[in-house]
């Protein structure tokens, strides 16, 4: 795969400082990525946001809404011929198809039409000259929000940090999510955790904040499981801080006790799933980057998930989706993008249970489409995959809350993120005026009222 260099970006990101204010060059989107398509015609040229076709409201099936829902795959790629475009995906992506018994990836025409609000643009040009990073490297110490805090990145902590980072909205709304670990080999029982979930981003509204201004708040989440049995009645908050690491209070029903839990962070198991998800592995990548060195590998063209909507199905049954050989092909889809490769290693001095960390982040909406992580040997060892829609509630702003994590070592997958077969729509919140998406929702106190009614 060709590779550009981050001297290019550099260069750009210098020649537009003008006098007195910042302007993106022509050649370059408000969040950086190039708005020419490629030499070779695969991706297209930048298209911009897009609306749904007449009709659509939550609780429609977005799917149906989309403007180029009837397209048939150019082609799709199998254990049989996935050596033919091996130049154009991901070392994970490979072994994947290989190894996952009938794992199928079918390629559609590409389509870039992410687009960020305007007021989150503004903020993003602001950024080339606001935002910074911490004496550390690796926290953001100065930035405008909601937006991109480093359009035109140096580094790969930079990079990631975009990420996490991105607009969601002031809130998400989960009625219920549902969190699915497949079956040990040889076994037939599945956890299929299901619960209500809010995500809640202080600097999400309309405007102009800053870290400092939300309190170092970046992200506060709340999930309580109501199935399976096992498991029933475990609720938790985490408050996630642009400078320093979360916070987790976790309700015990048994005990009728909420704890804090100081140590559930980075590769910290989740409760009550097997040891297969670990906290940093939630949506891609969650939380504190202090454990890798970050690099920016470059830019490159990859064929990844885009324009999923069939992970969006809530109305249809979970085991259709979420099948014994991992996600049903005919959910998702594949595009070629252009996108920017991170590669996280682990410092000397740090622990974690992987030692490497690669993630592949979209050009146009800086998500992470697809990740890596390598074992202490460093054999590739787990595979994640997410699935990215336009979000018609945020002005066409993407998003990729379901995702899925394989397991090559030994076969078994996650599945969060998603709302399939729960009867009900995931929901993103431009702005939101309820109890739940305020800070003091988020709190010990507050999760032992909510748990213990």
């Amino acid at each position: 795969m060709k590779m550009h260099t981050i001297g290019a970006a550099s260069a750009v990101a210098a020649a537009l400082l003008l006098i007195g204010h910042v302007a993106f060059a022509d050649d370059l989107t408000p969040v950086g990525a190039d708005r020419a398509a490629s030499k070779d015609g695969l991706v297209p040229a930048f298209s911009g946001r897009q609306a749904p076709d007449a009709g659509w409201a939550y609780g429609k099936f977005r799917g149906d809404f989309w403007k180029h829902k009837g397209e048939k795959p150019l082609y799709s790629i199998d254990a049989q011929n996935v050596d033919k475009y091996a130049d154009k995906l991901s070392p994970g992506e490979i072994q994947l198809i290989k190894q996952q018994k009938g794992y199928r990836m079918d390629v559609y025409p590409s389509h870039r039409e992410c687009e960020l609000p305007d007021f989150v643009e503004s903020n993003s040009q602001a950024n080339l000259t606001q935002a910074k990073l911490a004496s550390d490297g690796e926290t953001v110490q100065a930035a405008v929000f909601p937006g991109v805090p480093f359009p035109q990145p140096k580094n790969g902590a930079e990079a990631i940090l975009n990420y996490e980072t991105r607009y969601r909205g002031e809130g998400i709304e989960w009625a219920p999510l549902v969190t699915v670990i497949s079956p040990r080999p040889g076994s037939s029982d599945w956890i299929d955790a299901t619960g209500p979930q809010v995500f809640y981003f202080a600097a999400g509204k309309d405007g102009k904040a800053s870290p400092q201004s939300v309190d170092q708040l970046s992200l506060a989440a709340y999930f309580s499981i109501d199935s399976p049995p096992a498991l029933a009645g475990q609720a938790f908050v985490q408050r996630q801080y642009f400078d320093k690491d979360s916070e987790t209070y976790y309700y015990f029903p048994g005990q009728r006790r909420v704890r804090r839990m100081p140590a559930y962070t980075h590769d910290a198991p989740l409760i009550g799933f097997e040891n297969q998800y670990l906290i940093d592995e939630s949506n891609m990548f969650n939380g504190s980057i202090d454990r890798f060195n970050w690099k920016l590998v470059g830019k490159k063209e990859m064929i990844v998930p885009y324009d999923d909507f069939g992970m969006y199905t809530f109305n249809t049954k979970l085991r259709d989706v979420a099948t014994p050989a991992g996600i049903a092909p005919d959910h998702r889809r594949y595009e070629v993008h252009r996108v920017w490769e991170v590669e996280a290693t682990l410092k000397p001095t740090a622990r974690h249970a992987a030692s490497k960390k690669v993630f592949y982040l979209d050009e146009d909406s800086w998500l992470a489409l697809v990740g890596e992580d390598y074992d202490a040997q460093g054999k590739l060892w787990k595979v994640r995959e997410s699935y990215p829609i336009p979000v018609w509630e945020l002005g066409g702003a993407c998003d990729n809350e379901p995702f899925a994590q394989y397991d090559l070592s030994d076969g078994r997958y996650v599945f969060d993120g998603s709302s399939i077969g729960q009867g009900k729509d995931i929901r993103w919140y431009e702005q939101i005026n309820d109890p739940r998406f305020k800070q003091d929702f988020y709190t010990a106190e507050s999760l032992r009222s909510v748990s213990e009614r």
